[in-house]
């Protein structure tokens, strides 16, 4: 059964690792989000209660 041949497959996982992690997340993680999250106040909106009209 080839694919449980690791071989080739070991070297292609770990090469595209480190790829990602050594090279493309550090670019990835300089940029600055366009829309940082602004700090939300604390509503406790209290929802009315809903009229059945069999109750």
């Amino acid at each position: 059964m080839p694919q449980l041949n690791p071989n080739p497959w070991l070297f292609i996982m770990t090469m595209s690792w480190l790829t990602f992690s050594l090279i493309i997340q550090p670019k990835l993680l300089s940029f600055t989000p366009t829309n940082s999250p602004s700090e939300k106040s604390l509503m406790n909106t209290k929802t009315p209660s809903w009229p059945w009209p069999w109750t």
